[in-house]
């Protein structure tokens, strides 16, 4: 296997092989992200990837889940895209299922018929960064797609029968739109009704567009404690999920919480309650807090 520049991966695809498929991502404007600040976005040729396959074959026959990295693999064509599933069904005979970041228009651009066929194909989940439902706040870091795409794309992955996981971050509006943040991506999650919604706090990076707004004043980052305020507002107007389940285990978290929000959301408050009522001295410490 080889590997081009910096490699993420959800936490969920901890055991998983990575296959690189793209170099970066094809948007690479978002103000936040410093991931692929390096990397021009390219497609790798396929002979490379079905070399890799290869490779990956010998050293771990026992493969049962695959992501394919890097940002937005589902930008390409879906013949292409059938060819490397294909090859990994046939390297891995326990394969179980196949992963990806994807944005909403990569999404929007498949047919539902595409979309079903890369599901038959194995491509069972997918990763969206929805950030904000605000479109102010998703315009104000460039993300490139609006709520409204966003939440259609979800929609037209779930109906191709692809598991979704969105993600959406604590503190990207600043304090200016904290509470628009908060309200309005609790409504575009409730009309996404994912399989899955993990909230991410905000880490400045340096050498990104925001972190120079905030060294210049433009813009505030919420302190903790309005940090999980603007997470219990997220809570509090998730409503009507069938089926999501919620997370905010990752390392940038102050406070963890985990459960399906049909079920689950009153504990969850009450537990965020708790930790808001004893303040800092339970949140994760700073030297903890990691990407």
């Amino acid at each position: 296997m080889r590997y081009s520049g910096t490699i993420i991966r959800p936490p969920s695809e901890a055991d998983s092989y990575l296959l690189q498929v793209t170099l970066g991502c094809s948007h690479n404007r978002c103000t936040f992200c410093g991931t692929y600040p390096d990397k021009l976005f390219r497609i790798r040729p396929i002979h490379e990837v079905l070399e890799d396959v290869a490779l990956a074959r010998q050293r771990f026959p026992q493969t049962r889940r695959v992501f394919l990295c890097d940002g937005n693999a589902l930008v390409l064509c879906t013949d292409r895209l059938v060819r490397t599933l294909d090859a990994l069904a046939t390297a891995f005979p326990l394969l179980r299922r196949v992963g990806a970041y994807a944005n909403a228009r990569d999404i929007l651009a498949k047919s539902d018929a595409e979309l079903a066929q890369l599901r038959a194909n194995k491509l069972e989940i997918l990763y969206l960064g929805l950030e904000s439902g605000s479109d102010e706040v998703l315009r104000r870091i460039d993300k490139g797609a609006t709520a409204a795409e966003m939440i259609e794309a979800v929609r037209k992955a779930s109906q191709a029968g692809m598991r979704v996981s969105v993600i959406a971050l604590l503190g990207i509006g600043g304090v200016e739109l904290s509470r628009e943040h908060a309200e309005q991506t609790a409504r575009a999650v409730n009309a996404m009704d994912p399989h899955y919604l993990s909230m991410l706090t905000l880490m400045l990076v340096p050498g990104t567009a925001l972190h120079g707004q905030w060294r210049a004043g433009t813009f505030q980052l919420p302190e903790p404690e309005a940090l999980l305020v603007e997470l219990r507002e997220v809570l509090v107007h998730l409503d009507g999920l069938s089926r999501c389940v919620f997370r905010t285990n990752h390392a940038s978290n102050y406070v963890p919480l985990s459960g399906t929000l049909s079920r689950d959301k009153p504990r969850l408050l009450e537990v965020l309650d708790e930790a808001l009522s004893q303040g800092p001295s339970v949140f994760r410490p700073e030297y903890w807090r990691t990407l």
